[in-house]
């Protein structure tokens, strides 16, 4: 919702849709597998399953996979608590009584203490409902949040086709074009945004798979994430490019790859202008704003139990474990909150570092044995669809490949876009402050590891 319409608008729209959807099966739903996989397998969060699977001295492997999601949620909280503010403006009819959006962005980004009210609102409501457990909190909640987020973004998607001149939108949306098919970044961005936006990789769905039932069918629940996060993400992509293109015409395409400091331009400060046009547009406001609002809370959750169950392996209670994960983050969101330049830059070190993420829990696959896993767990319980050797090399080959791409091709683009100062650490999008502050992660969890296992597997 936030961040795939622009993505698909600046890759040609239809041109995009083809390799994102190639990318959802070669990338997304092969590691979704795995990490239903790991988690059903070793009941563990993602250190104790490391260990399990490559090793005890290799525990650390998953602590920076948990500490990859972990740095994500700092600053992500900051970005549930801007979609909540909205939300309570457009209930409140604030919203649509601003006349200058680009001004009301930036005076409340600016206002230091606003920001850092609605993110602790935030991960306050995050923590709320994981305090209650996982079948009477986050199940609970979201079988009312994911349902709600689907019928809105249904309603909204629906009303936007019906506008005036919202078939520009879809043409632009669905219509593919060769000359952008055949160039390269296009094919880059949709693996990009699918590791992005799946959630594969994190390790959320490892953590989620601890709580499996035993015959729990993983290929038909990985396939189930993969097409209903995609589903999701196209319907937000129809909403925003017919609205745009209703309201705005002549300048749909342009408008929506206005992207702003961290992707914020078209969600904080062109779509309530488009709102105010549009009739009826207080209640769309409304509606949209209540679903981005529900998708965050709802990825919040998932992250906020990764480091949780983590904890919980450590010997901590649930309470106390979510106790300390609940301070860190209100406290370590804080700079995110405070500075755009901070945020941008903690979203450019950990969403690079999805990517190593995801390239570990290919090498925990690797360790243990694809086939095995392949033949052990996912197949296993009378699965009803089954997965064959290809899986095998999409695991073992495809996906470090895809890792190693993907990573050159940011580096390069930041090294020739910045030839002076891609190796400083302290550029706020450098190649240097990527591997300083992974390297830093790395020494932290080498050193603690044996500590970490010794609270994990001692009894």
């Amino acid at each position: 919702i936030w961040r795939f319409p622009r993505i698909a608008a600046a890759n040609g729209g239809g041109s995009f849709l083809i390799p994102w959807v190639l990318f959802l099966f070669l990338w997304s739903i092969p590691l979704i597998i795995a990490e239903f996989a790991i988690g059903k397998q070793t009941r563990l969060g993602t250190v104790g399953a490391f260990a399990t699977l490559l090793g005890k001295r290799r525990a650390w492997m998953g602590g920076f996979v948990g500490l990859v999601a972990t740095a994500i949620m700092f600053y992500y909280a900051v970005v549930a608590g801007w979609c909540l503010r909205y939300f309570s403006t457009a209930l409140t009819g604030q919203l649509l009584d601003v006349t200058d959006h680009t001004a009301n962005w930036n005076s409340f980004v600016a206002s230091g203490w606003l920001p850092v009210v609605f993110h602790v609102m935030a991960i306050a409501i995050g923590a709320a409902i994981n305090r209650k457990g996982v079948v009477h909190g986050i199940e609970k909640a979201n079988r009312i949040i994911i349902p709600a987020l689907l019928v809105l973004i249904v309603v909204s998607a629906v009303r936007a086709i019906t506008l005036p001149g919202a078939l520009g939108g879809l043409e632009y949306l669905f219509t593919p074009d060769l000359e952008t098919i055949m160039d390269y970044r296009t094919w880059l961005q949709a693996l990009t945004q699918n590791a992005w936006d799946t959630g594969a990789g994190w390790g959320l769905i490892l953590t989620y798979a601890v709580y499996m039932k035993k015959r729990e069918d993983i290929p038909l629940n990985a396939a189930l994430i993969g097409l209903g996060n995609n589903s999701v993400s196209l319907l937000a992509g129809i909403t925003i490019f017919c609205t745009v293109f209703a309201i705005v015409p002549g300048q749909g395409e342009e408008l929506i790859r206005s992207a702003g400091p961290a992707n914020t331009g078209l969600t904080f400060i062109w779509i309530p202008q488009l709102f105010n046009q549009m009739p009826g547009g207080w209640l769309f406001a409304i509606f949209f704003f209540l679903a981005l609002t529900l998708a965050a809370i709802s990825s919040l959750i998932s992250m906020l139990e990764l480091t949780t169950r983590i904890l919980m392996d450590m010997k901590m209670s649930r309470d106390r474990a979510l106790s300390l994960v609940f301070g860190a983050a209100l406290l370590l969101g804080i700079p995110s909150a405070l500075s755009i330049e901070f945020f941008v830059n903690q979203d450019w070190v950990w969403g690079m570092g999805l990517m190593v993420s995801g390239a570990f829990i290919a090498m925990a696959v690797i360790s243990f044995g694809a086939d095995r896993l392949r033949q052990d767990q996912i197949n296993s319980s009378g699965s009803d669809i089954v997965i064959g050797r290809w899986y095998n090399g999409l695991i073992s080959y495809a996906i470090p490949a895809q890792v190693i791409i993907l990573v050159s091709w940011w580096f390069w683009q930041v090294i020739k876009g910045d030839p002076e100062q891609w190796w400083n650490p302290f550029q706020a999008e450098s190649v240097g402050t990527c591997i300083f502050q992974w390297s830093a992660a790395i020494i932290l969890l080498l050193a603690l590891n044996r500590f970490i296992v010794r609270r994990t597997f001692d009894q």
